[in-house]
């Protein structure tokens, strides 16, 4: 039994991550969710948040927007707005970003889908940010 699975991960410019990895952790709409080798098939919509990808006892992270997940035949489809190494996520920027989304109005229901997709997207990247260091 193959003790790895090949995890390609794609962004609408170009295709990030293509290898064989032995783990792989993504952040869905609605938690968390580990993959290991042989995982049943499914199809996950996935959050903003950490992506680690683990090999050879070394450990990778990425920053994700968004998207959405796929697993079968051993093989892990990410496709996602952004995929950023998370030592090149920048925690102040993300904390501005935050700032300014909880300043943002919300009056309506399209106004507050909006403000908490950007309070949800800088969360995500100072949680990246803050791991990294």
């Amino acid at each position: 039994m193959a003790k790895t699975m090949q995890c390609t991960v794609v962004t609408p410019e170009r295709k990030v991550v293509d290898q064989a990895v032995e783990f792989v952790a993504l952040p869905l709409y609605d938690g968390e969710i580990g993959i290991s080798p042989h995982h049943a098939p499914l199809i996950g919509r996935l959050g903003y948040g950490e992506m680690r990808l683990r090999h050879n006892d070394r450990l990778t992270r990425f920053y994700v927007d968004g998207g959405f997940v796929q697993v079968v035949d051993n093989q892990v489809t990410v496709l996602t707005a952004q995929a950023i190494p998370a030592e090149q996520v920048d925690a102040a920027a993300a904390q501005q970003q935050l700032d300014a989304a909880r300043e943002q109005p919300a009056t309506t229901p399209e106004q507050r889908q909006i403000r908490d997709r950007a309070v949800a997207q800088a969360r995500g990247q100072l949680r990246v940010a803050r791991r990294a260091t």
